[in-house]
């Protein structure tokens, strides 16, 4: 049968949808390009926020109306299966756990359909290292999805890894819920994890996924270390998620505003031109105008290379559900306010970068041309065809607020 894994979310998420399409193919089921092709969708879903949810719930009834065998996975398996049985009620729901399972649960409702097939790295590629988490976040339901922190083991990442690069992959992307408190469960860290990876050779790139800045802080010393070797991104993704510690308090993150900004100057003292991205969660309950203030001028104090701004949505379950709520035309105010001004700051960022020339791997294809990634994660977008997992010279010529345009450079 022809399949199609659909996923949605976290870039964990996608890791593991590539993993279960390789479980497909291992029983000969085919991949094709589109849901519209396939009889069998691999619905990979989110749940993070309400209008993600909402996404999930229309995507699985018109899969439903066309026909279509639907085997649900990812966040909602685990804590929504009833609103999914509801629609699908003949359905395989396969949550996390189960995964190890997902080629046996396919091979009891549609069996095998040949020989094996095989699927394609390509030259980027996934590469899933934890479940679960050290926190306990009053807002996240994917704690309730992913649970307690469960760190794989090393020599079986190694051996993916090395299989990846195998395949010709470029570009490896490390993700998990929180990257920087892998080996915290198992006596070891994610330094000597990424320092095992770089032991490996090999022209390739390395980005460390998604990190909380009370397991980042105990690390940050050794990840600085590891980017000496261009191969590993010179780059960090911290979600501070507010700029008042009050709301912090509310959030449950383990960290103050001023611990957050002191492994900031940390980081880029010890690595200058290190990329920082971070979050920032807009309308959480109880939020007043002072703390949206302060949100502000963090923004203009952090100077991040990326912002990423999310209204707050109540998620079933989770504490800060019972709180009281932001309206949310004061939320939606907010958050035009924030975007605003984290425009402003990255155009000002970016500028910074205007004239200068970098050595960039091509990465994907935009609409307006190649987008190639320089040594600390830039997006530059060149308006040449160039083949995905090459390495180029590239000119910064201009920008706009979230990335740079470019030419290769003679």
């Amino acid at each position: 049968m022809r399949y199609f894994v659909e996923s949605y979310g976290c870039t964990m998420n996608f890791g593991e949808g590539r993993s279960l399409s390789e479980d497909m193919a291992s029983l000969g089921h085919q991949p094709v390009d589109s849901a519209d092709e396939a009889d069998i969708v691999v619905l990979n879903t989110c749940t993070v926020v309400e209008t993600t949810e909402k996404r999930m719930l229309a995507r699985i009834s018109e899969l439903r109306r066309q026909g279509k065998e639907v085997i649900v996975t990812g966040c909602m398996a685990k804590v929504q299966p009833k609103r999914i049985s509801i629609r699908l009620p003949d359905s395989p729901i396969v949550p996390f756990e189960e995964y190890d399972r997902f080629p046996d649960i396919v091979r009891e409702r549609y069996g095998c359909a040949g020989a094996p097939i095989h699927v394609a790295t390509g030259t980027d590629a996934i590469l899933p290292i934890a479940q679960g988490c050290l926190g306990r976040c009053s807002y996240c339901i994917t704690k309730f999805a992913r649970g307690d922190l469960r760190s794989y083991p090393s020599e079986d990442l190694l051996r993916r890894f090395d299989g990846f690069l195998a395949g010709g992959a470029r570009e490896i992307l490390i993700t998990a819920q929180d990257t920087s408190s892998y080996g915290h469960d198992t006596g070891t860290d994610v330094v000597a994890l990424l320092g095992s990876m770089l032991e490996r050779e090999g022209d390739y790139r390395i980005r460390l996924g998604m990190t909380n800045p009370d397991s980042l802080a105990k690390v940050a010393d050794g990840l600085v270390g590891l980017m000496d070797d261009d191969r590993l991104y010179r780059f960090v993704h911290i979600p501070v998620q507010s700029g008042s510690d009050s709301v912090l308090r509310g959030m449950r993150r383990r960290y103050t505003v001023e611990g957050f900004l002191e492994l900031v100057d940390t980081l880029r003292s010890a690595v200058p031109d290190i990329s920082i991205a971070t979050d920032l969660i807009c309308g959480f309950p109880g939020e007043t105008e002072d703390d949206h203030r302060r949100s502000m001028d963090l923004i203009r104090e952090l100077r991040a290379d990326t912002v990423n701004i999310t209204r707050f949505s109540s998620r079933p379950g989770t504490d800060a559900a019972s709180m009281e709520q932001v309206h949310g035309r004061v939320s939606a105010e907010r958050s035009a306010e924030l975007t605003k001004v984290k425009n402003e700051t990255e155009l000002d960022v970016n500028r910074s970068m205007v004239g200068r020339s970098y050595r960039a791997l091509a990465t994907e294809v935009g609409k307006d041309g190649t987008i190639v990634r320089t040594g600390n994660y830039r997006p530059v977008v060149v308006r040449d065809d160039i083949p995905l997992g090459t390495f180029v010279d590239v000119e910064v010529t201009d920008c706009r607020p979230t990335y740079l345009l470019g030419r290769l450079a003679n």
